[in-house]
This record gives C-alpha cells, sequence and structure tokens, in this order.
C-alpha cells in the first residue's frame, strides 16, 4: 500500500463528517472530500512532508464550502425574473392538437417543419432523407386527415 493510500483510508471518513458537517449535504460534502484528495494527490511529495496533512485538506475543504455557500448566497439574493403571462391555449388550438396527434409521425413532422417553421419542401426531404414526392404525398395526406378530423370539408390542398 503506498503512503497516499494509506493516508486516504486514516484520514477519509474523518474528512467526510468535516465537510458533511460544513455543508449540511451529502452529495457536496463528498463532492469537496474528493476534490481535497485529488489536489491532495498532486502535491502528495510536497505535502507529506508537512507537519500534519490533514489539515492542509481541512483547509481545503473548508474553502471549497465557502465558496459554495458564497455562490448559494448569490443566487438566492439575485431576483428571479417575472415569468412571461401566458394565456391559456384556446379550443382551436387544443383542437388542432389533438387532430394532429392522430396522424402518423412522419407527416405530423412534415406538417410542422412546413408550416410552423416555413421549411421548403426539398429541405423537409432532406432533413427527413426521404423525396421529395414522399414529403409532397405526406402534406396532401396529413392537410386532409387534419381537414376531415377538424371537420373541414373544404380545406385547400
Amino acid at each position: 500500500m503506498s503512503d497516499f493510500e494509506a493516508f486516504y483510508r486514516g484520514t477519509a471518513p474523518r474528512l467526510m463528517r468535516f465537510a458533511y458537517g460544513l455543508t449540511g449535504g451529502l452529495a457536496e460534502a463528498q463532492d469537496f472530500t474528493q476534490e481535497a484528495y485529488a489536489r491532495a494527490w498532486q502535491r502528495w511529495p510536497t505535502l507529506q512532508r508537512y507537519d500534519n496533512p490533514e489539515a492542509w485538506l481541512r483547509l481545503v475543504v473548508t474553502r471549497l464550502a465557502t465558496d459554495w455557500w458564497r455562490r448559494l448566497r448569490v443566487r438566492r439574493a439575485a431576483q428571479p425574473p417575472e415569468p412571461d403571462v401566458v394565456p391559456p391555449p384556446d379550443e382551436e388550438l387544443m383542437s388542432l392538437v389533438a387532430a394532429l396527434r392522430t396522424l402518423p409521425v412522419d407527416q405530423r413532422k412534415a406538417l410542422a417543419l412546413h408550416y410552423l417553421l416555413d421549411q421548403s419542401v426539398a429541405d423537409i426531404a432532406a432533413e427527413m432523407s426521404v423525396s421529395v414526392n414522399t414529403v409532397k404525398s405526406w402534406l396532401a395526406r396529413g392537410r386532409a386527415s387534419l381537414a376531415a378530423a377538424l371537420g373541414d370539408h373544404s380545406h385547400v390542398n
């Protein structure tokens, strides 16, 4: 067993309890303990000559916890922006969404790309890896299915 491994096994439970006492959170305590040992491993040739290398670990954990508490206070102090008031969807939109859900996925996606994102038939064909005629067919069938589902028999192709 290496010197560092022995040091780790002998001090890790105490350092973890210390970190937990500072943070009150298990996840944070584990993160800070792990970070302290990662830093100790990088400096082990120097650190092992210290009178009390465990005190150095506690200092690292204390600084990590202090920074964490500071960031937490800053986040809590910041006022969240007022949420945008979004009106509820109207009945027509709800009917349209319900009708869209009845369509096959490819037709629904083609309709959404064409009418909601203003993509051309050629762009949709390229994105969906199908022919232009397939996209045209999906759009025509999708429009017809939506018209039937919505009770509009005078739809435009």
